[in-house]
């Protein structure tokens, strides 16, 4: 094995410089420091990049490409108050998109139907009124596809009867990517008369989701 002294390598004019044969292993010493300060590719289509345990990854600049995009993704909510029977299950319209990546919401049917496979996180939050203090119960609930999937959400105030309260919850639900849509429910017994969604531009009544995994 000999050793070769230069300062530079250069290809032939108008064409590529290789290291190594098929079958060969390129190795910088690990006491050498190597800086690529033009555009470097790594690896080819179909090939593995290995990282070895110990070694360490440092960026200073913008990584592009990595993890997840968390998308589709969707953020809606009510501005108006909206009514509702006493003790039934009624459709949340959250009619309001403060942002909607894909367009995969619905704000007229108020469902978020992704075209995009995967499990999604669905938050909301639902604030109900009945006033003089008259909120016996109230639940929250994920409606896949028609049908109640996940209830995230529920107060049972017993005879302790108050004017309002403010529902939270969130949950992980599996998407086709086709057909699957998702609405927000609620269902809210008053001791008299109907409760009421509170709606305004503090956003008390909201509905979103982002995807997070395949």
């Amino acid at each position: 094995m000999g050793t070769l002294f230069v300062d530079k390598l250069d290809p032939q004019s108008g064409t590529s410089l290789e290291l190594g044969s098929s079958g060969d292993t390129v190795a910088v010493n690990t006491g050498a420091t190597t800086n690529l300060a033009g555009n470097v590719t790594l690896g080819a289509s179909g090939k593995t990049i290995t990282v070895p345990a110990g070694a360490t990854i440092a960026n200073s600049g913008t990584a592009t490409g990595f993890g997840e995009a968390n998308t589709p993704a969707f953020f809606a909510w009510r501005n108006s108050n909206q009514g509702m029977s006493d003790n039934t299950w009624t459709r949340v319209n959250a009619e309001n998109e403060l942002y909607d990546t894909d367009n995969n919401y619905d704000n007229a049917e108020c469902w978020f139907k992704p075209q995009t496979a995967g499990k999604y996180f669905f938050f909301a939050g639902i604030n109900v009124f009945g006033g003089t203090t008259t909120i016996q119960y109230s639940q929250a609930s994920f409606y896949k596809n028609g049908s109640s999937h996940v209830q995230f959400s529920y107060w049972d105030f017993e005879s302790n009867y108050i004017y309002g309260a403010q529902l939270n919850g969130s949950a992980v639900i599996d998407m086709n990517g086709s057909s699957d849509y998702v609405q927000l429910y609620n269902r809210t017994n008053l001791s008299s008369g109907n409760p009421t969604l509170q709606g305004n531009s503090g956003k008390p009544t909201f509905f979103g989701a982002f995807k997070v995994t395949t």
